[in-house]
């Protein structure tokens, strides 16, 4: 009997120390999952995908991020527990870039998408002239981030990295928005070959201005001539919006029968929160992109389906009610228009009815109906007000 104490003994100590490093590396585990859940709850505009594997008394953290303080935090959280640490984790933008990390589309419309192929999801789209971040670059792909805060990958047609010096000239350039529904670019004043096409947001360099037309100039200096009528200063655009109910309602009304597209935020097609979000955008204001996020901004009004006290603007959010064991699911969002009205973006942008027995009644949203939310006239709760935080100049 006594013989086969050291064996047992051996398997008392491998089984401690096994149950002691399970437990280790769920601490570990745990950590990461709370500074993933601090610092980047939502992966579409946050990235912090790192985990840890063990080697010997030492954690080896891997993975990427574009959140230093996050990355800083989980370093300070593991070393208050005296654990042991290699950092192996890429910080995003990649040193591979070699400091081009900001870039403008140079598109009328880029299609973002939600991997690097053509044939991913389109995540959502950016429009020409807007100024994102480049976190890094898989063959001909870019991972970028927009203005407000969209993480997604466009293919080199769709964008220009620069370096800074050029980047700065581009932020403090002159420019014209484009604020005709759809258009185009010429190579010469009286029109004649085409440039490219335009949509509504357009932002373009100024060269010159004549009473006729503006030419202007590409972020990748190609150069082309644009009908006075369609475009405007972008600085005294923006001087000039003073949103109101009926002006929301007037833009709305602009896109009426433009196509649903799943990820558009643009004229040329749009989904539901992409059609609110351009909206909202051609009146100098950048809200989230998908409906979940549009749905945690601005201020709460009803939430128990009366529609009285909503004003033309609000923003509708459908989906599914939480239960004792789900969490609520926005799935759609559509903008009040008054008269018992929305309009939205559901197969095409069409104007829909929340009272039983109109030729429009949407028995089926308004049964999914969550709640309203306003953004305009309100503090900027979750959304840029572009008079006072621009984001196409200095």
């Amino acid at each position: 009997m006594f013989h086969k104490l050291p064996q047992l003994l051996l398997v008392l100590i491998l089984v401690i120390s096994c149950s002691t490093e399970e437990k280790s590396m769920v601490t570990v585990d745990k950590i990461i999952s709370d500074i993933q859940y601090q610092y980047a709850p939502d992966k579409r505009v946050a990235w912090f995908q790192v985990e840890a594997e063990k080697k010997g008394e030492t954690y080896i953290l891997k993975g990427e991020s574009n959140l230093p303080e996050a990355v800083d935090a989980l370093h300070n959280n593991l070393s208050a527990k005296g654990i042991s640490i290699l950092d192996s984790i890429t910080p995003l933008p990649h040193e591979s870039l070699n400091g081009l990390t900001q870039g403008v589309i140079n598109v009328s419309v880029a299609n973002l998408r939600s991997n690097p192929k053509h044939s991913a999801e389109l995540a959502t789209q950016a429009t020409l002239g807007t100024m994102v971040n480049i976190l890094k670059k898989e063959g001909e792909w870019y991972w970028i981030q927009t203005p407000d805060g969209y993480l997604a990958w466009v293919d080199y047609g769709g964008i220009i990295p620069l370096p800074k010096k050029d980047l700065d000239l581009w932020k403090n350039a002159e420019k014209l928005i484009y604020t005709k529904t759809y258009g185009h670019s010429y190579q010469n004043k009286n029109n004649g070959d085409i440039v490219s096409d335009l949509v509504a947001g357009d932002i373009l360099k100024i060269i010159e201005e004549h009473p006729d037309y503006f030419y202007v100039e590409y972020p990748d200096r190609r150069t082309a001539y644009i009908k006075k009528g369609e475009a405007d200063r972008y600085l005294l655009w923006l001087e000039s919006l003073h949103p109101t109910e009926n002006q929301l309602v007037a833009t709305a009304e602009t896109l009426m029968g433009v196509p649903y597209l799943w990820g558009g935020t643009s004229t040329k097609g749009v989904d539901c929160s992409g059609f609110t979000k351009t909206v909202y955008f051609l009146n100098g204001m950048v809200i989230p992109r998908d409906a979940s996020q549009q749905v945690n901004a601005g201020i709460p009004l009803d939430s128990a389906g009366s529609f009285e006290n909503l004003k033309k603007g609000d923003l509708l959010f459908f989906g599914k009610k939480a239960t004792d064991s789900t969490k609520e699911k926005v799935v759609h969002v559509g903008m009040w228009i008054g008269n018992n009205k929305f309009i939205h973006s559901a197969g095409r942008v069409k104007i829909s009815s929340t009272e039983p027995g109109s030729d429009n009644y949407d028995e089926y949203n308004v049964n999914r109906y969550l709640r309203t939310k306003r953004y305009l006239d309100q503090p900027n709760t979750g959304f840029i007000n572009l008079k006072k935080q621009t984001i196409f100049k200095d």
